[in-house]
């Protein structure tokens, strides 16, 4: 029995049952490699560096050879850091002001200090997560 599937162009093709198994054998567990993202490692080896300065992703691993130039992350990591700076610094500025009383520009410098620092922490690590999940997924050409 085949078993029908769409390709990209909406035209159905269809694979035997030996086909389909297969193709879930090849599958990438996507824990480790998310691990590996966040680490900032290649997703594949996890030894390799993913990141190149800040932000850009490195061509290949230098490790295992691994491309790594078609992630397409775009805007994925500034709203999954925002997400998570947003919901930390809120549990965190209402625990300070409810227990502590700080005086008003003394609290807003320190969130605000708080706030910048744990974004430029958290930024390239959703990126390298962002960047895993696509290896791991094979999306965007992976």
């Amino acid at each position: 029995m085949a078993i029908p599937k769409m390709t990209q162009d909406s035209s159905p093709v269809t694979t035997t049952p030996e086909q389909a198994s297969s193709e879930q054998t090849v599958l990438r567990p996507w824990k480790p490699a998310a691990l590996h993202g966040l680490r900032l490692r290649c997703p594949n080896c996890g030894e390799g560096k993913l990141l190149q300065g800040y932000l850009k992703v490195k061509h290949s691993c230098d490790n295992c050879g691994q491309e790594l130039y078609h992630n397409r992350a775009d805007d994925g990591p500034a709203y999954l850091t925002i997400l998570l700076v947003g919901h930390l610094l809120g549990f965190a500025l209402h625990i300070t002001y409810t227990q502590l009383r700080p005086d008003p520009l003394t609290l807003a410098l320190i969130m605000s200090l708080v706030t910048i620092s744990s974004s430029l922490l958290l930024l390239p690590r959703m990126k390298g997560l962002v960047v895993a999940y696509q290896w791991a997924k094979r999306m965007h050409g992976f």
